[in-house]
């Protein structure tokens, strides 16, 4: 495929983050799984719920596009996780992973709100009125998942995490 039209880049970047979206599906699940504490789970649980809804709305994105919805591998995506499961490997205390939880997944959140808020302009661009107001949404609740991880370390307790 070339890379010469705003289309193109366009389309580029629904598979990325298309790709993105499926990865983080069970990434979330990994997380709630591998999280003690209730209420962190419960944010990794609802916001792969969420995600779901991402991953539908981009395949409407795709339909707008007249293309079948594709995935091009996402390396940035693709590199979280594997940090993520190098972490894991360390077998690190449960303290420790929760507080690592939440810091992957704020790590990822910036990820998807950098590529959403590259997908808009172009949908934009193209007219795609109706794409860029569901990418926009994506884009809220990314922002919004972000918001809620943030308020969740802020308030984590580290008290049982040694200093040194």
């Amino acid at each position: 495929m070339s890379m010469e039209t705003i289309q193109e880049l366009f389309e580029h970047g629904l598979e990325d983050i298309y790709h993105a979206e499926h990865q983080l599906l069970d990434a979330l699940a990994d997380l709630e799984e591998n999280t003690d504490h209730d209420e962190i789970a419960q944010a990794f649980s609802e916001h792969r719920e969420e995600t779901q809804g991402h991953i539908d709305r981009l395949e409407e994105v795709f339909e707008m596009v007249g293309e079948p919805p594709e995935k091009e591998e996402c390396e940035g995506i693709e590199g979280l996780i594997e940090e993520y499961e190098e972490f894991t490997s360390m077998d690190p205390s449960r303290e420790v992973m929760d507080y690592h939880n939440m810091a992957a997944a704020e790590k990822t959140e910036h990820y998807e709100i950098a590529a959403y808020g590259n997908q808009i302009p172009l949908a934009d661009q193209l007219g795609m009125d109706e794409a860029v107001d569901l990418l926009e949404e994506n884009l809220r609740e990314e922002q919004d998942a972000l918001d809620e991880l943030k308020e969740l370390t802020e308030t984590f307790e580290m008290d049982a995490i040694p200093a040194e």
